[in-house]
Protein backbone atom coordinates (compact mmCIF):
# COMPACT_ATOMS: atom_id res chain seq x y z
CA UNK A 1 0.00 0.00 0.00
CA UNK A 2 1.10 3.52 -1.19
CA UNK A 3 0.38 7.04 -0.68
CA UNK A 4 1.02 8.53 -3.82
CA UNK A 5 4.15 11.05 -2.26
CA UNK A 6 7.06 10.26 -3.87
CA UNK A 7 10.38 10.13 -2.55
CA UNK A 8 12.75 10.83 -5.38
CA UNK A 9 13.38 9.44 -8.95
CA UNK A 10 15.49 6.69 -9.69
CA UNK A 11 17.36 6.27 -12.41
CA UNK A 12 17.67 2.97 -14.81
CA UNK A 13 21.10 1.69 -14.84
CA UNK A 14 20.28 -1.59 -16.94
CA UNK A 15 17.66 -3.78 -18.55
CA UNK A 16 17.61 -7.48 -19.22
CA UNK A 17 14.73 -9.37 -20.91
CA UNK A 18 14.28 -13.01 -19.83
CA UNK A 19 11.28 -14.38 -21.64
CA UNK A 20 8.66 -12.72 -21.25
CA UNK A 21 10.16 -10.84 -18.25
CA UNK A 22 11.82 -7.65 -17.78
CA UNK A 23 14.47 -7.73 -15.52
CA UNK A 24 15.14 -3.70 -14.30
CA UNK A 25 18.41 -2.50 -12.30
CA UNK A 26 18.06 0.95 -10.47
CA UNK A 27 19.68 3.47 -8.56
CA UNK A 28 18.57 5.66 -5.73
CA UNK A 29 19.70 7.10 -2.32
CA UNK A 30 18.15 4.57 -0.27
CA UNK A 31 19.35 1.33 -1.34
CA UNK A 32 20.94 0.61 1.52
CA UNK A 33 17.54 1.10 3.11
CA UNK A 34 16.18 -1.78 0.85
CA UNK A 35 15.92 -5.49 1.57
CA UNK A 36 15.02 -8.64 -0.78
CA UNK A 37 11.23 -8.81 -0.64
CA UNK A 38 10.44 -5.89 -0.14
CA UNK A 39 7.90 -3.72 -1.80
CA UNK A 40 8.58 -0.46 -3.72
CA UNK A 41 6.44 1.68 -6.49
CA UNK A 42 8.15 2.64 -9.75
CA UNK A 43 6.02 4.71 -11.71
CA UNK A 44 3.00 4.00 -9.53
CA UNK A 45 3.54 0.15 -10.09
CA UNK A 46 4.12 -2.27 -6.92
CA UNK A 47 7.39 -3.98 -7.86
CA UNK A 48 9.13 -6.39 -5.61
CA UNK A 49 13.04 -6.39 -5.05
CA UNK A 50 14.84 -9.03 -6.20
CA UNK A 51 18.49 -8.21 -5.18
CA UNK A 52 20.02 -5.57 -3.71
CA UNK A 53 23.98 -4.69 -4.50
CA UNK A 54 25.23 -2.19 -1.90
CA UNK A 55 28.85 -2.08 -3.47
CA UNK A 56 27.40 -0.12 -6.04
CA UNK A 57 24.46 1.26 -4.61
CA UNK A 58 21.84 -0.86 -7.35
CA UNK A 59 18.88 -3.24 -6.54
CA UNK A 60 16.98 -5.31 -9.05
CA UNK A 61 13.24 -5.61 -9.87
CA UNK A 62 11.10 -7.54 -12.43
CA UNK A 63 8.61 -6.75 -14.10
CA UNK A 64 6.57 -9.83 -15.73
CA UNK A 65 4.17 -9.71 -18.78
CA UNK A 66 0.77 -8.38 -17.35
CA UNK A 67 2.66 -5.45 -15.62
CA UNK A 68 4.69 -4.17 -19.11
CA UNK A 69 1.27 -4.60 -20.97
CA UNK A 70 -1.14 -2.79 -18.52
CA UNK A 71 2.08 -0.07 -17.53
CA UNK A 72 4.94 2.20 -19.11
CA UNK A 73 7.46 0.00 -17.95
CA UNK A 74 8.34 -1.38 -21.01
CA UNK A 75 9.24 2.08 -22.71
CA UNK A 76 12.24 2.57 -20.08
CA UNK A 77 15.69 2.91 -21.36
CA UNK A 78 18.69 2.88 -19.23
CA UNK A 79 19.06 6.13 -17.96
CA UNK A 80 15.43 6.59 -17.03
CA UNK A 81 13.73 8.25 -14.60
CA UNK A 82 11.49 6.68 -12.46
CA UNK A 83 9.28 7.87 -9.47
CA UNK A 84 10.07 5.28 -6.72
CA UNK A 85 7.79 5.05 -3.38
CA UNK A 86 8.38 2.59 -0.24
CA UNK A 87 5.16 1.05 1.20
CA UNK A 88 3.65 2.94 2.96
CA UNK A 89 4.03 3.01 7.22
CA UNK A 90 0.44 2.66 9.08
CA UNK A 91 1.28 4.59 11.92
CA UNK A 92 1.90 7.84 10.23
CA UNK A 93 -0.14 10.45 8.64
CA UNK A 94 -1.77 9.29 4.93
CA UNK A 95 -0.29 12.67 3.31
CA UNK A 96 -1.68 11.17 -0.33
CA UNK A 97 -4.42 9.11 -0.79
CA UNK A 98 -4.65 5.09 -1.07
CA UNK A 99 -2.94 3.84 -3.81
CA UNK A 100 -2.13 0.13 -4.12
CA UNK A 101 0.58 0.31 -6.87
CA UNK A 102 -2.04 -1.87 -9.59
CA UNK A 103 -1.66 0.16 -12.46
CA UNK A 104 -4.89 0.40 -13.92
CA UNK A 105 -4.06 1.90 -17.82
CA UNK A 106 -1.97 4.20 -19.80
CA UNK A 107 -2.70 7.82 -20.39
CA UNK A 108 -0.69 10.24 -22.96
CA UNK A 109 -0.15 14.04 -21.89
CA UNK A 110 -1.65 16.03 -24.54
CA UNK A 111 -0.47 19.48 -23.06
CA UNK A 112 2.06 20.95 -21.12
CA UNK A 113 1.90 24.75 -19.54
CA UNK A 114 4.07 26.59 -17.54
CA UNK A 115 1.75 28.95 -15.14
CA UNK A 116 4.20 31.71 -13.11
CA UNK A 117 5.83 28.43 -11.12
CA UNK A 118 3.73 25.81 -11.54
CA UNK A 119 2.68 23.32 -14.59
CA UNK A 120 -0.54 22.05 -15.70
CA UNK A 121 -0.65 18.70 -17.71
CA UNK A 122 -3.51 17.63 -19.61
CA UNK A 123 -3.79 13.50 -20.16
CA UNK A 124 -5.97 11.75 -21.92
CA UNK A 125 -6.66 8.06 -21.69
CA UNK A 126 -8.13 5.45 -23.57
CA UNK A 127 -12.36 5.31 -22.26
CA UNK A 128 -13.99 2.06 -22.00
CA UNK A 129 -18.16 2.74 -20.86
CA UNK A 130 -18.23 -0.52 -19.03
CA UNK A 131 -15.09 0.12 -16.70
CA UNK A 132 -15.99 3.33 -16.02
CA UNK A 133 -19.31 1.99 -14.57
CA UNK A 134 -16.73 0.26 -12.41
CA UNK A 135 -14.70 3.22 -11.10
CA UNK A 136 -12.04 3.89 -14.06
CA UNK A 137 -12.27 6.99 -14.31
CA UNK A 138 -11.76 10.33 -13.04
CA UNK A 139 -14.11 12.81 -11.21
CA UNK A 140 -13.61 16.68 -10.50
CA UNK A 141 -11.49 17.48 -7.62
CA UNK A 142 -11.22 13.31 -6.85
CA UNK A 143 -7.96 11.94 -6.76
CA UNK A 144 -5.81 9.93 -9.24
CA UNK A 145 -2.21 8.61 -9.64
CA UNK A 146 -0.30 9.22 -12.21
CA UNK A 147 3.38 7.57 -12.81
CA UNK A 148 2.70 7.15 -8.80
CA UNK A 149 2.07 10.41 -7.76
CA UNK A 150 -1.15 11.20 -6.08
CA UNK A 151 -3.04 14.07 -7.87
CA UNK A 152 -6.11 16.30 -7.33
CA UNK A 153 -8.20 15.79 -11.08
CA UNK A 154 -9.51 19.29 -12.71
CA UNK A 155 -11.35 19.52 -16.23
CA UNK A 156 -12.43 16.05 -15.34
CA UNK A 157 -13.94 14.44 -19.17
CA UNK A 158 -14.91 11.13 -20.22
CA UNK A 159 -11.57 10.29 -21.50
CA UNK A 160 -9.20 13.14 -20.24
CA UNK A 161 -8.24 15.37 -17.21
CA UNK A 162 -6.00 18.02 -16.62
CA UNK A 163 -3.72 18.53 -12.76
CA UNK A 164 -1.23 20.94 -11.74
CA UNK A 165 2.31 20.62 -10.37
CA UNK A 166 3.87 22.50 -8.09
CA UNK A 167 7.44 23.33 -8.46
CA UNK A 168 8.23 20.59 -5.15
CA UNK A 169 6.82 17.77 -7.16
CA UNK A 170 8.06 19.33 -10.34
CA UNK A 171 11.61 18.58 -9.50
CA UNK A 172 11.93 15.21 -7.32
CA UNK A 173 9.54 13.42 -9.86
CA UNK A 174 9.76 12.52 -13.38
CA UNK A 175 7.14 15.47 -14.07
CA UNK A 176 9.97 17.36 -15.39
CA UNK A 177 10.61 14.91 -17.98
CA UNK A 178 7.20 14.91 -19.23
CA UNK A 179 6.66 16.12 -22.96
CA UNK A 180 3.78 15.99 -25.40
CA UNK A 181 3.05 12.11 -26.04
CA UNK A 182 4.84 11.39 -22.76
CA UNK A 183 3.41 8.01 -21.35
CA UNK A 184 2.63 7.39 -17.80
CA UNK A 185 1.09 5.35 -15.62
CA UNK A 186 -2.86 5.88 -14.39
CA UNK A 187 -4.22 4.03 -11.20
CA UNK A 188 -7.71 5.34 -10.57
CA UNK A 189 -9.09 5.80 -6.91
CA UNK A 190 -9.65 2.46 -5.29
CA UNK A 191 -12.68 3.96 -3.18
CA UNK A 192 -14.25 5.11 -6.48
CA UNK A 193 -13.87 1.65 -7.69
CA UNK A 194 -15.44 0.35 -4.58
CA UNK A 195 -18.79 2.24 -4.56
CA UNK A 196 -19.29 1.89 -8.22
CA UNK A 197 -19.01 -1.53 -7.35
CA UNK A 198 -21.78 -1.69 -4.24
CA UNK A 199 -24.30 0.71 -6.68
CA UNK A 200 -23.80 -1.49 -9.23
CA UNK A 201 -25.68 -3.96 -7.04
CA UNK A 202 -28.66 -1.70 -6.55
CA UNK A 203 -29.44 -0.85 -9.83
Amino acid sequence: MFSGIIEEFGIVTAIVREKDNVHFTLTCSFVDELKIDQSLSHNGVCLTVVAVNRHDQTYKVTAIRETLLKSNLGLLEVGSKVNLERSMMMNGRLDGHIVQGHVDQTARCTKVEEAEGSWYYAFEYEFDKDKARQGYMTVEKGSVSVNGVSLTVVNSKDNSFQVAIIPFTYEVTNFHTFKIGTVVNLEFDIIGKYLSKLNSYSE
